[in-house]
């Protein structure tokens, strides 16, 4: 299957049709999208941002964020479904912690660029 290339209808630049043949694909910005959208709740991006540094369980995950072991167990579930975390089990516990890829250290990076925090030791 041959790949459609897309003239645009006014011609102001070659950067211009340069940009158009490396515009990321859809798979690639639904991708990133779908992280963003489940990062852009503060509790999600608190409870993300904790297992950039550690491996925890739920209900230190609740004590840590204030919040019930329910709603930290809504939000675990929506960023693993994002493919931002992981989980792990040990016995009859389950241990979660960020994902190791590309798009979650760039987050990671991002979240603490922007709000001018470091990694804790």
């Amino acid at each position: 299957m041959s790949e459609k290339k897309i003239t645009l209808p006014h011609h102001h630049s070659e950067k211009d049709n340069r940009l158009v043949e490396e515009m990321p694909s859809l798979k690639t910005i639904k991708t990133v999208a779908d992280a963003m959208k489940q990062l852009g709740d503060p509790s999600r991006l608190r409870i993300f941002w904790l297992l950039c540094h550690c491996e925890e369980c739920v209900i230190n995950i609740a004590a840590a964020t204030e919040m019930s072991s329910p709603a930290v167990s809504h939000h675990l579930k929506l960023l693993k479904s994002a493919g931002l975390i992981v989980a792990n089990r040990n016995g009859k516990e389950m241990y979660y912690r960020a994902a190791d890829t590309d798009i979650v250290l760039k987050l990671h990076h991002t979240i603490e660029e922007v709000a001018r925090i470091s990694c804790p030791d």
